[in-house]
């Protein structure tokens, strides 16, 4: 989840919680979250590292997620950035991250979507409904694209990602194909659209 913003319009909007079911919610990120947040991301620096390849892994972390948060619940309220952790409702229990930046590699896209979920709750299909949610919550009010990029050498993310576009009827973009640095390593990044809005998706009976 990159940081720099494009400069494309849109209908600005705060984030605002989004029940998926009775076993998930997605809340705001807030400065709240802080200590959680970190504590789950000790459970797995690696994929953390592929989700957010903005952590310098030489200078201290802790400072660096703060920041991010601290920035993530500002613009979050301005609606120039979007991003929820995934939280058990009965308890609070962060589950993961799932939002969208305004780091686009196409002509088309407005925005791009990434996530992340904790090892210890991986398989369990929160990814697939965390996605799912957002990208209707971001296409309730306007018509827009938004980008999926994924390594192809990750196959539980590439797996993610295409159950995505084919459940949206999106599309490969190979303009949007870009080389990103993980840990030291460049590796060429997969694009690929998905267009929401408020008659797309595939619970829109006129979808197709």
């Amino acid at each position: 989840m990159p940081r720099n913003p494009s400069q494309s319009p849109m209908i600005r909007r705060a984030t605002s919680s989004i029940r998926v079911d009775d076993a998930l919610v997605l809340r705001p990120v807030s400065i709240i979250h802080i200590s959680d947040i970190i504590e789950a991301f000790e459970e797995t620096w690696p994929d953390v590292i592929r989700a957010m390849p903005w952590i310098n892994p030489d200078k201290e972390t802790n400072a660096q997620i703060e920041e991010f948060i601290h920035e993530t619940e500002r613009k979050g309220r301005a609606g120039l950035l979007h991003h929820w952790v995934m939280v058990r409702p009965w308890d609070e229990f962060i589950l993961g991250l799932v939002g969208f930046d305004r780091v686009t590699r196409s002509r088309r896209a407005v925005w791009n979507l990434g996530y992340w979920v904790r090892s210890s709750e991986q398989q369990h299909g929160l990814a697939r409904k965390s996605i799912d949610a957002v990208l209707r919550w971001l296409g309730q009010v306007e018509n827009l694209t938004v980008e999926l990029k994924v390594d192809p050498k990750n196959e539980a993310g590439r797996n993610t990602v295409m159950r995505a576009v084919r459940n949206w009827s999106g599309e490969r973009c190979t303009e949007g194909d870009s080389p990103i640095t993980v840990a030291g390593v460049r590796t060429l990044h997969e694009c690929h659209t998905i267009d929401v809005g408020p008659d797309k998706g595939p619970n829109h009976p006129n979808f197709r």
